[in-house]
């Protein structure tokens, strides 16, 4: 099917299903351009909240969806493609994190948004990449637990007197760029300002110029005086900031920056999950309730958006 026709299904489908499309910031660019919405996960599952609409179609990955459904429980929230997981929510395990909290009993434990529901139910609170320091320093707590990313943990524990006890995860995709990918980007683009997202190695993110979440690097992007940037995070941001920013030259760090889960959805499978009706997300209620309450005492602490 020629891709115009397939657009125009999508419409059709959309329309039919009462659907809204919402697409994260990392996905390709023919998902992007047919999204109602492109964002960061915790923004889009925002607006899965205070949409309207009865479907909502999550072009991302699996715990995207799974937050989408616990802050819309009376929607249905379609994953276009199954397989399409996080190897940094996968991490760490709900048993795993039940021993750590008993290694250490007077540790409030903050999730990364970047988790299953099931892990999130058994946190004190969650935090975003952009909110991640204002939520740790405002935890009634001297030691925190840091799940499931052990750079962003770093990242945290240089703006934070609290005691931080990081878990040893990482996104595979970030923690691929090394301190050459800097110098290299250095020498190609003299003069450029280099942003790079906190879930990369601590000593990467000590070497760039800015260190934001992808909502922050739309923000700096739109903000900045700056020609050339360079964009130390998943390579589908290039497509947004270029369509957004389209005076300014935007380079990718690291040829290595590309998520394959992130990739799996196209509009072929978007047709498919509004046809089928499928894949569809829940949360087991009881999940549900303990894990809604660790994203609402963060949003209670602030409002910031990004991932």
């Amino acid at each position: 099917m020629e891709k115009c026709d397939l657009t125009d299904k999508i419409i059709e489908l959309k329309e039919k299903r009462d659907a809204v499309i919402l697409a994260h910031n990392y996905q390709i660019a023919e998902v992007q351009d047919i999204a109602d919405h492109v964002g960061d996960s915790l923004e889009l599952s925002q607006l899965a909240a205070e949409s309207k609409a009865d479907v909502i179609v999550f072009c991302g990955v699996h715990f995207m969806a799974e937050s989408a459904a616990m802050l819309a429980p009376d929607k249905i929230v379609l994953l276009p493609e199954a397989a399409a997981g996080c190897p940094l929510a996968d991490m760490i395990s709900v048993d795993e994190l039940l021993s750590l909290k008993k290694e250490n009993p007077n540790a409030a434990v903050a999730t990364y948004i970047n988790s299953s529901a099931a892990v999130k139910a058994e946190s004190d609170i969650c935090i975003t990449s952009a909110n991640a320091i204002k939520v740790v320093n405002s935890l009634n707590a001297d030691e925190v637990i840091i799940t499931p990313d052990g750079n962003l943990a770093s990242y945290i524990s240089k703006s934070t007197d609290k005691k931080i006890i990081a878990w040893p995860g990482y996104c595979i995709t970030h923690h691929r760029v090394t301190l050459d990918d800097i110098k290299l980007a250095r020498e190609n683009h003299p003069g450029a300002v280099i942003i790079v997202h906190p879930e990369c190695r601590p000593e990467v993110v000590a070497n760039a110029d800015k260190v934001l979440g992808t909502g922050g690097m739309i923000r700096y992007a739109q903000e900045t005086d700056h020609e050339d940037i360079i964009i130390g995070t998943e390579e589908g941001m290039i497509h947004r900031l270029r369509k957004e920013c389209p005076g300014k030259r935007f380079f990718l760090l690291s040829s290595s920056l590309v998520c394959p889960n992130m990739k799996y959805t196209n509009r072929q499978k978007v047709a498919s999950a509004l046809e089928n009706m499928e894949h569809r997300i829940t949360v087991k209620p009881e999940v549900r309730k303990r894990a809604v309450d660790s994203l609402r005492k963060m949003l209670a602490v602030t409002s910031v958006k990004g991932v």
